[in-house]
């Protein structure tokens, strides 16, 4: 009998490679989604009665187009001075910090007595949401490579239609039942609830356990050449970095279309509601589903573009040309058609647009702008896009006050969409 010792063949099963990445773009989906749920609430509210009574601003929509504007104006200079907190901290502590002050924020709203008091709770939480944008922008551009980025930008930004998608009936029907302050403890319970999410989280692929060898390779494979970029790039201050972007010429031609397409947003976000439901006048069961329906739209177009343009082009300007143009145009006509269910549908094929419109300009940021500022690239152009957007819903309420019609606050929003098109259409002659 041999003395050597039986061996065990044991069938080695080849391991998959870990998807940690994929997970991470749905984490960024769902906190903006919740961001939009904290956002949006004032959309519905200011359309109730008892609402307004009680904030003593029936007959005023100039204050209530406030209310959306000063959490616009905290949140777009925010941005700002802000955006580059994520490339100190890291996009995981930061976005941490973010939803806590969310949390404290809304708590404060569903205790206002007060309009003032409701002013300083939107300011508060503009001043938190403005560390969020920045650093999905960063997370993407830490995690997935370059040739993914058309699909997970698309993905996370599924939340910015998703969320109002779902707030707009939901908080339609929370609001007839429970009274506005019950939409704020939602938002607040929520805002706990995703924290365990980011927790789970890493800066970079590097540092999560959850990563494969395969898939970590594969993602290193993909920065290569950013990180090299990056490593060759200065490393200077907040303002320094500032400069460098204002040098480079298709950070601003995208940043100038972007002010264009974030003054038609808040328009959208902060009158659609009230303009079905008074101009068109649609009940409130109806007024919920067919302010859902854009936010539907434009899912579908976010969806439509990370697919096809990752797909079949390298150039992304084109996309966003076609998404500024489609966004004016149906704007215009969702505001001069006569039948009021058409008006309803072209306002929903703008927000298509914009669906297209969107991710394509944050690729095309990520594309532009070196690893180590986009942190803060993200800042300065979401920043002063949603600085200049807090203007939009209080000079729309001013019109329509001035007027006593929804139309001129409409032709506004058409006029910043023929801005946004002039500089992509450059964008796009650009070659980017």
């Amino acid at each position: 009998m041999s003395n050597i010792p039986e061996v065990k063949q044991m069938a080695v099963i080849p391991q998959r490679p870990s998807k940690v990445r994929v997970s991470i773009i749905v984490i960024l989906f769902i906190t903006l989604l919740v961001a939009y749920l904290d956002r949006i609430n004032v959309s519905i509210i200011i359309a109730d009665t008892a609402f307004k009574t009680e904030m003593g601003i029936m007959n005023n929509p100039t204050a209530q187009g406030l209310l959306m504007s000063f959490f616009l104006f905290a949140y777009g200079a925010g941005m700002f001075f802000l955006g580059g907190i994520g490339d100190w901290l890291g996009p995981r502590k930061a976005v941490i910090i973010s939803i806590i002050s969310w949390c404290v924020a809304v708590t404060m709203g569903g205790f206002a007595r007060s309009l003032n008091f409701l002013f300083a709770s939107r300011f508060i939480l503009g001043i938190g949401e403005a560390i969020h944008w920045p650093m999905l922008s960063k997370y993407t551009k830490n995690w997935i490579p370059s040739q993914e980025r058309g699909r997970a930008n698309a993905g996370w930004n599924l939340g910015l239609f998703i969320g109002p998608a779902f707030a707009m009936p939901f908080f339609a029907w929370l609001v007839a039942e429970g009274g506005w302050r019950a939409s704020y403890w939602f938002c607040a319970v929520i805002g706990v609830v995703i924290l365990p999410l980011i927790w789970w989280t890493t800066d970079h692929p590097h540092q999560h356990k959850g990563v494969s060898k395969e898939e970590l390779d594969y993602i290193e494979a993909g920065l290569k050449a950013e990180r090299e970029q990056e490593s060759n790039a200065a490393q200077g201050n907040v303002w320094s970095n500032v400069k460098e972007l204002a040098t480079n010429i298709n950070f601003i031609l995208n940043m100038l279309t972007y002010w264009g397409s974030a003054i038609m947003w808040w328009g959208f976000m902060a009158w659609l509601p009230a303009y079905l439901k008074a101009a068109r006048g649609f009940s409130w069961a109806e007024m919920g589903w067919l302010s859902a329906l854009p936010y539907v739209m434009g899912a579908i177009g976010a969806i439509l573009y990370g697919h096809v343009s990752d797909k079949y082009s390298k150039r992304r300007a084109p996309y966003s040309v076609v998404g500024m143009i489609g966004l004016t145009l149906f704007t215009y006509l969702g505001a001069t058609v006569q039948d009021n269910l058409s008006s309803a549908y072209c306002m929903a094929m703008a927000m298509f647009c914009m669906g297209v419109h969107i991710p394509t300009s944050w690729t095309i940021l990520q594309k532009i702008v070196p690893a180590n500022l986009v942190g803060t690239a993200a800042g300065v152009s979401n920043g002063t896009s949603q600085f200049l957007g807090a203007f939009t819903p209080a000079i729309v309420g001013y019109i329509i006050g001035l007027t006593g019609s929804y139309m001129g606050g409409l032709m506004f929003m058409v006029a910043a969409g023929l801005f946004g098109t002039f500089f992509v259409t450059i964008l796009a002659i650009r070659n980017v």
